[in-house]
C-alpha cells in the first residue's frame, strides 16, 4: 500500500479524479456490486462501475471521510510518431482523504485496461502482419488532487506486446515513466447524483516519451516504430467518467 500526503492546497483546491479508468473492460467478478446509472440523453454509453480495486485505508483515519474513487476514460494518444486514434478503456482507483494530522492523503488502487492494437502493427505494412499492441500500467506515482483545472499528476508506462517481443519490453520503465499533467477542458458535469456519476474530458499535448527497454535486439526496431525517443509534443486527449463512495458504504471485505 502506498500513502502519499499531499502538498499544502489553496482553499480553491477541488478534490477530483485526474485519469482515467474503464470498468466496461474488467474481467471476472467483482468483489463489490456493481454501481450503474441510466444513460443520459445525448451523452454516449454510461460505465458499470464496481469497487473491488479499493485500497487498504492507512490506519487511523476516519473511513467516513474517506472516498474510493473509480473513473473511467478513453480517447486517443499520440506516441512518438505514432498515433492511436482510439485507446481501449482505462480503469482506475484510488482512495483519498484527510490524514489523522488534517493533511490530505491518498492511496493508488489499481490501474487496469486491456492492449490496444497500433495500426500496421509491428513491422508497419499494410494488410496482415506481425501485430503489436500498446497497455498501459501505473508509473508508480500520481497526485490526484485538483488544483482549477490542472488535474495533478499521473505517471504511466506503455507495454508493448507481439509475438516477437518479450513480456519485459515496455517504454517508460523504472524512473522513466511517463508523466502526464492532464487539464481538464471544461466544466464536469454530473450525470447522476445518486449514485454519484460526474463526467469530464481532460487533455495534454506536451508531454515526452523515453526509448523502449527490455525488448532485447528488437529495442531498435520498437523505437524505430513508434518514432521513440520523443522529446515533446506527445499528446493524450480523454472522455472520461467517475463515481466514488466513502468507506463507511463499502460492503465488508
Amino acid at each position: 500500500m502506498k500513502i502519499t500526503a499531499a502538498p499544502h492546497r489553496r482553499p480553491s483546491v477541488r478534490r477530483g479524479a485526474a485519469a482515467l479508468a474503464v470498468a466496461a473492460v474488467l474481467a471476472g467478478a467483482a468483489a463489490a456490486p456493481a454501481l450503474a446509472a441510466d444513460t443520459p440523453a445525448g451523452s454516449g454509453p454510461v460505465p458499470t462501475f464496481d469497487f473491488r480495486d479499493c485500497p487498504e485505508l492507512p490506519s487511523g483515519v476516519d473511513p467516513a471521510r474517506w472516498r474510493c474513487e473509480v473513473l473511467t476514460a478513453t480517447g486517443s494518444l499520440t506516441l512518438g510518431s505514432r498515433t492511436i486514434p482510439e485507446l481501449t478503456p482505462m480503469t482506475v482507483t484510488h482512495a483519498e482523504g484527510p490524514m489523522p494530522d488534517g493533511s490530505d492523503g491518498q492511496v493508488f488502487g489499481a490501474l487496469r485496461s486491456a492492449p490496444t492494437p497500433v495500426p500496421g502493427g509491428l513491422l508497419g505494412t499494410p494488410g496482415p502482419s506481425l501485430p503489436l499492441s500498446l497497455r498501459p500500467e501505473y508509473g508508480g506515482r500520481s497526485d490526484f488532487y485538483t488544483v482549477d483545472d490542472h488535474m495533478g499528476l499521473f505517471t504511466l508506462r506503455f507495454r508493448a506486446l507481439s509475438p516477437l517481443l518479450p513480456r519485459s519490453c515496455t517504454i517508460g520503465a523504472g524512473d522513466t515513466s511517463i508523466e502526464l499533467h492532464l487539464k481538464r477542458t471544461g466544466d464536469s458535469e454530473w450525470i447522476s447524483r445518486n449514485p454519484p456519476l460526474i463526467r469530464f474530458d481532460a487533455y495534454d499535448t506536451d508531454f515526452t516519451a523515453p526509448p523502449a527497454a527490455g525488448c532485447g535486439p528488437l529495442n531498435r526496431l520498437v523505437d524505430d516504430r513508434l518514432g521513440l525517443p520523443s522529446a515533446r509534443g506527445d499528446a493524450i486527449s480523454l472522455s472520461a467518467y467517475y463515481t466514488f463512495r466513502t468507506y463507511d458504504q463499502l460492503p465488508s471485505r
